[in-house]
Formats: C-alpha cells, sequence, structure tokens
C-alpha cells in the first residue's frame, strides 16, 4: 500500500480548522462590545502611563511657540506617537486622521476617549480608485476643520511605505488650508521598541522621565510646484527627525 504524498495527505483536524479559528478571532476582535472594551482598557494604560512618567522640565510650551499661530497640523512619526494626545493642551480641539480599514477601529476609539476627534481617511497603500476618493475626502475634511479652527494631527510617514519619511498628504494639506505644519516628538526614558515591525513602534513604559518638543512651524505656500514640495517634505522629515533626537536626549539625561 502506497503512503499519500505531502499535498494529498489529510491534514490533522487542528490545522484543517485553524482558517475558520482566525476568521472567528477576527470578527470578535472587531466586535462592538470588544472594541468599547479594549479601548477603554488602552485609554486607561495610556493616560496612566503619561501621568506616572514626570516632564524633563525642558520639554517645548505650546502657547508659547504657537501663539498666533492656531490652528496647526501637527506632524508625527508612525509608532512614536501613541502617548501625544494624552500631553495635548485641553483648552484646544485636535481632529486626528484614521485609517478606514475594519482594524483600525479599536485606534480610533481610543482617540476618542483621549479628546481628540476623529477624521476616517484611505486606508493603508491602496491606490484603487475608492482609496483616492477616501483621501480627497478626508484632506477636505482637514481643511474644513482647519478653517473652524480646530487643529490637525497626522502621521507623516505613509503606512508600509518609507519609515521616517515625510509623505504628500500632510505637505498638500498645508499649501490648500494656509495652515503651518509643526512636527511633534514625545519620548519616555522607559520605552520598548518593537524592532520587527515596520516604523519601530515604540512602547512608552511608566516610572521614568518624559519629553515633548516641537519644531517650529513650516509653512507650504499656496503655489507651491513640485519644487517646493519636495523641499517642504525634506523639512518636515529633518525637523521630525530632529525633535524626535532631542526628545530623546532630554529623557536621556541624568537628572
Amino acid at each position: 500500500m502506497t503512503k499519500p504524498d505531502a499535498e494529498t495527505a489529510p491534514r490533522p483536524k487542528g490545522l484543517r480548522d485553524l482558517p475558520g479559528r482566525r476568521r472567528l478571532g477576527k470578527r470578535l476582535l472587531q466586535s462592538d462590545l470588544v472594541q468599547r472594551a479594549g479601548s477603554a482598557l488602552i485609554d486607561w494604560s495610556l493616560s496612566a502611563i503619561c501621568r506616572l512618567n514626570r516632564d524633563t522640565g525642558t520639554s517645548t510650551d505650546w502657547e508659547s511657540l504657537l501663539d498666533g499661530e492656531w490652528p496647526v497640523i501637527f506632524a508625527l512619526w508612525h509608532g512614536q506617537h501613541i502617548l501625544v494626545p494624552y500631553v495635548a493642551p485641553r483648552d484646544r480641539r485636535f481632529v486626528s486622521l484614521v485609517s478606514r480599514s475594519a482594524d483600525a477601529e479599536i485606534n480610533a476609539r481610543v482617540i476618542e476617549r483621549a479628546g481628540f476627534e476623529v477624521i476616517r481617511g484611505s486606508g493603508g497603500r491602496d491606490q484603487g480608485a475608492a482609496s483616492r476618493k477616501g483621501g480627497v475626502k478626508a484632506l477636505v475634511a482637514m481643511r474644513s476643520a482647519l478653517k473652524s479652527g480646530v487643529n490637525v494631527v497626522m502621521i507623516a510617514d505613509i503606512s508600509k511605505g518609507e519609515v521616517r519619511q515625510a509623505g504628500e498628504g500632510i505637505v498638500t494639506l498645508a499649501k490648500i488650508s494656509g495652515r503651518p505644519i509643526v512636527p511633534v516628538a514625545l519620548t519616555t526614558s522607559r520605552r520598548h521598541v518593537l524592532e520587527k515591525t515596520w516604523d519601530k513602534t515604540t512602547i512608552n513604559l511608566p516610572f521614568g522621565r518624559r519629553c515633548l518638543r516641537l519644531a517650529p512651524p513650516i509653512r507650504v505656500a499656496a503655489d507651491a510646484g513640485e519644487q517646493e514640495i519636495a523641499e517642504a517634505r525634506a523639512r518636515v522629515t529633518a525637523e521630525l527627525n530632529r525633535v524626535t533626537e532631542e526628545a530623546a536626549r532630554a529623557v536621556e539625561a541624568r537628572a
């Protein structure tokens, strides 16, 4: 009697059920109950972590830097932005761009619990017509928010794109809105970096020091061409990297 080859041999029952279990797990994670409970827990944890890190005393003062500039477009790097909503001025309004994907729903709920409003943008890097349409709608919504005095918070680098390189979207928003871009970095002395993630996501930990750094506003002319857009992207990239490094040095310095 011949033995079945690897391709035709029946898989163990546990392996046959694996795809179904994954689908069930995904549905559970996307359920309203799990999303509400999960976002509440994450919000509580992040708020506590922020409070349990004392400021270095060298953080940038929002109001002093931005006197006469509000509202603005705040630029952050992917994976380095988690605690920012918890140090933002409570007397100012903020709206954050969040992907329209189902996986981003819990992120949106956490942001809303932290006090920010949410605008849904196009998901991922899909260049299809629906994604482009969603991106344009998000851009228009953010411009409208800025016109009404609400600050916009955007991740500058593109998801799964070139990490730590400002994309065109944030510069385009500055161009069509007339509002400046302000690079923002916040870090803590105790943190864990997920090295295998594309953006080196940083998990901030409690019982350390924290520092917030903001760069001076960056303006983009309404008639900016391709060269000016490229230069603005390079400047946003350089300034975000600079304040990120400054914040890291500040928390690592001896008290």
